[in-house]
């Protein structure tokens, strides 16, 4: 019982972060890094392991860099 639920959070980890990996490398990996703007894909795709696995953290910092400034 417990083994299949770890087995079912780690695929909903996996597949969540494939696809967030494919829209920020899309999108987001420019507004992160203006330096990676223009990069080819040969880079990006070379970064998508990292991206995918690290999914929680880019996803926090790329929505802390896109909402806006409140005083």
């Amino acid at each position: 019982m417990w083994a299949e639920w770890i087995v079912r959070v780690a695929a909903l980890y996996v597949i969540l972060g494939i696809g967030f990996a494919v829209v920020f490398l899309i999108r987001g990996v420019a507004a992160m890094d203006p330096a990676a703007k223009h990069s080819g894909w040969a880079f990006r795709a070379m970064i998508f392991p990292g991206v995918a696995a690290m999914w929680p953290v880019l996803a926090k910092r790329w929505l802390r860099r896109a909402a806006p400034v409140t005083h």
